[in-house]
C-alpha cells in the first residue's frame, strides 16, 4: 500500500504511548498500525511551502519558500527569541496574526526531553508542543497573558537552565526521571529577584505562579532505541527505508537512522508499506 503528498509535521495525541499520524497533502496516515513494519519514503524532488504552496528548490525555516520566509509573522526572528516580541511597538509583520499567537495565554515550563530545560509555548499548544520535543516529563511553572512575557521569564530562568535539547541523547533512550518540581523550587529561590521584578512591573493577573500544577508524563511508541544515532536527510537520499522501530518528538526511528519529519515539511514524498 502507498500513500502520497506533501508532508508536515506528525500530529499527536497525549495517550500511552503518543499516538501519531504522518500527514501527506489532505491525508494523515496512522503510525502505530507501522511500527514493527518495513517501510519507504521517497522524495520525488518537489518542495511547495507549507503557506502558499509556491513550488521551491528550497525549504526555509521547516517548509516556507524564501518570500514567505521573509514576509510572515511566524517565520520573524521574535519567534525564536520571544523575549524580543515587537508587537506593541506596532511592527509585527501582521497584527491580527500577532493577536491571534502572541497576544494568548501562554506556559512557561520544565521538561526532561535530555535532562531538565525551560521552555514556552501558547496554553492552546499543551502538551503537543511537549510531545514534539520528545519530552519524557513536563511540569507548567507559570501562565503569562503573552508570548512576551513568557519569554522574559524564560529569559530569566535560562541563566540557571538551559532551553536547550539535545536531540541525539533524546533519541538514544528515556532519561533518567526528575523532581521537576524540585527544580521549579530552586530556580523560583534562585531567581527570586527578577522574577518579583518583572511579576511587579506588570499588570495585576498578568503573570501567574503556578506552584501547585502537576507533572504530565509522557510515553512514546518505540520497540528499540539506536545504540548510535545517524540522521538521515532527503536532501542527499531520496529514498529512506528501513524497519519503523519508533516515534519520539518529531523523529521516525528506523533500523537504518533517524529522520526529522518536521525539518521536511513541505517535500512531496511517497510512503510505502
Amino acid at each position: 500500500m502507498h500513500h502520497e503528498g506533501n508532508l508536515r509535521k506528525l500530529k499527536s495525541h497525549l495517550t500511552d504511548p503518543v499516538e501519531y499520524g504522518l500527514p501527506l497533502g489532505k491525508i494523515v496516515v496512522p503510525l502505530k498500525p507501522l511500527i514493527g513494519k518495513y517501510i519507504s519514503l521517497q522524495y520525488t524532488g518537489l518542495i511547495n511551502c507549507i503557506h502558499c504552496g509556491r513550488k521551491t528548490s528550497k525549504s526555509f525555516v521547516q517548509g516556507y519558500c524564501f518570500p514567505c520566509m521573509r514576509s510572515l509573522p511566524e517565520c520573524d526572528s521574535c519567534i525564536v527569541r520571544p523575549e524580543t516580541c515587537h508587537f506593541a511597538a506596532g511592527t509585527c509583520r501582521d497584527e491580527e496574526w500577532g493577536r491571534a499567537h502572541c497576544m494568548q495565554d501562554h506556559i512557561v515550563y520544565l521538561a526532561n526531553s535530555s535532562g531538565a530545560k525551560v521552555g514556552i509555548t501558547r496554553l492552546t499548544q499543551v502538551p503537543t508542543r511537549w510531545i514534539d520535543q520528545g519530552a519524557s516529563q513536563a511540569l507548567p511553572i507559570f501562565r503569562t497573558n503573552t508570548r512576551l512575557l513568557s519569554g522574559k521569564l524564560e529569559h530569566i530562568l535560562r541563566q540557571n537552565i538551559s532551553d536547550r535539547t539535545d536531540w541525539r541523547r533524546m533519541l538514544k533512550g528515556e532519561p533518567e526521571a526528575i523532581d521537576l518540581a524540585a527544580v521549579r523550587d530552586h530556580l523560583f529561590e534562585v531567581m527570586a529577584l527578577p522574577i518579583e521584578e518583572l511579576i511587579n512591573d506588570e499588570e495585576e493577573n498578568a503573570i501567574e505562579t503556578l506552584t501547585s500544577a502537576d507533572s504530565v508524563d509522557v510515553h512514546y511508541p518505540v520497540l528499540e532505541y539506536p545504540d548510535k544515532v545517524k540522521s538521515l536527510n532527503f536532501d542527499k537520499t531520496h529514498e529512506i527505508h528501513g524497519m519503523l522501530l519508533g516515534i519520539k518528538g518529531q523523529y521516525l526511528i528506523l533500523d537504518k537512522g533517524v529522520i526529522n519529519i518536521r525539518k521536511f515539511s513541505g517535500y512531496h514524498v511517497k510512503l510505502s508499506f
